[in-house]
C-alpha cells in the first residue's frame, strides 16, 4: 500500500544524506518531489536524484535555492505550487554545522548555522501553510536533533538552533491544528552519513557507541522511515511533538 500516493512533498537540502533518503522513501509510497540543493558541487547529485525519483514513478524536480533567505524560499514554494499544483508534505531538513567552542565561534559562524537551520525553518514553513491551510490538510516535518535536547561542548550554535526549531515546532502546531496542519519534529542521534562517518572512528567512535543504548547509528532509513510516519494519515492524530529516533541516547 502507497500511504502517499500522489501527494505533493516538499524536502529542502536533500541532495544527499538524510534529505536524499527521505525524499526516496516517500517518492516509494507514492508523492512527488520538489526539493532543494544549494550549492553549484551539489548540482550533479540533484539531477542524480531527479532521475532516481522519476524512475519510482512520480514527478520530482530539484530547485537550486538556499532555504536561509526569505526571498529565496519564497520563490521556491511559488514554483512548487506552480509546477505541482499543491503541497501536502513539507520537510524542513535543510542545516549545517560549524562546530566551535563558543569562546572561538564568531558572529558569522553563529549567524551561518542560525539562517540555514532555524531561519530556514521560518521561512518555507511560513509559505507552505498558505496553500495548506486553503486545503485544509497538511504535514509540516522540522528536522531537529538530539543535540538540540542534550546540548554538546563545541556546538552551542547547532544546539541553539536545534532547540528553536522544537519551540518553533510547538507553536505552529497550536496555530494551525484548527486548520488540521500538523506540525512535528525529528530528533536523530548519531546516524551514519558522508557527513558522520568520522564519529565512528578510533576510541572516540567506541566512546560514542557506548553512550547508544542500542549500540549503533543510526541509518538514513529509519530517519526516512519517520518521516513517512508523521506525512501520512498514519500519524493523523500527532501533532507538536518531537520523535527522537536516537537509539535511546536521550534516556
Amino acid at each position: 500500500m502507497k500511504l502517499l500516493d500522489n501527494k505533493v512533498a516538499i524536502v529542502t537540502g536533500a541532495a544527499r544524506g538524510i534529505g536524499e533518503g527521505i525524499a526516496l522513501k516517500l517518492a516509494e509510497h507514492g508523492a512527488h518531489i520538489a526539493f532543494t540543493y544549494v550549492s553549484d558541487s551539489s548540482a550533479d547529485k540533484a539531477a542524480a536524484l531527479v532521475e532516481k525519483l522519476a524512475a519510482q514513478g512520480v514527478k520530482a524536480k530539484s530547485y537550486k535555492s538556499d532555504a536561509g533567505d526569505y526571498a529565496q524560499a519564497e520563490s521556491f514554494v511559488n514554483e512548487v505550487v506552480k509546477d505541482f499544483g499543491s503541497i501536502d508534505v513539507c520537510v524542513n531538513n535543510a542545516g549545517i554545522s560549524k562546530d566551535n567552542l563558543l569562546l572561538r565561534m564568531t558572529p558569522e559562524q553563529w549567524d551561518d548555522v542560525m539562517n540555514i537551520n532555524l531561519k530556514s525553518v521560518y521561512n518555507i514553513t511560513k509559505q507552505v501553510i498558505r496553500p495548506m491551510m486553503k486545503a485544509r490538510s497538511g504535514s509540516i516535518i522540522n528536522m531537529s536533533s538530539i543535540i538540540g535536547i542534550r546540548g554538546n561542548a563545541g556546538q552551542s550554535s547547532y544546539a541553539a538552533s536545534k532547540a528553536g526549531i522544537i519551540g518553533f515546532t510547538k507553536s505552529i502546531a497550536l496555530e494551525l491544528g484548527s486548520r488540521n496542519v500538523r506540525c512535528n519534529a525529528i530528533a536523530p542521534g548519531f546516524v551514519e552519513t558522508d557527513m558522520t562517518h568520522y564519529l565512528k572512528e578510533g576510541e572516540a567512535g567506541k566512546a560514542f557507541l557506548e553512550k547508544i543504548p542500542l549500540g549503533r547509528f543510526g541509518t538514513t532509513e529509519e530517519i526516512a522511515d519517520t518521516t513517512l510516519y508523521l506525512a501520512s494519515g498514519l500519524s493523523s492524530y500527532i501533532t507538536g511533538q518531537v520523535i527522537s529516533v536516537c537509539g535511546g541516547l536521550n534516556i
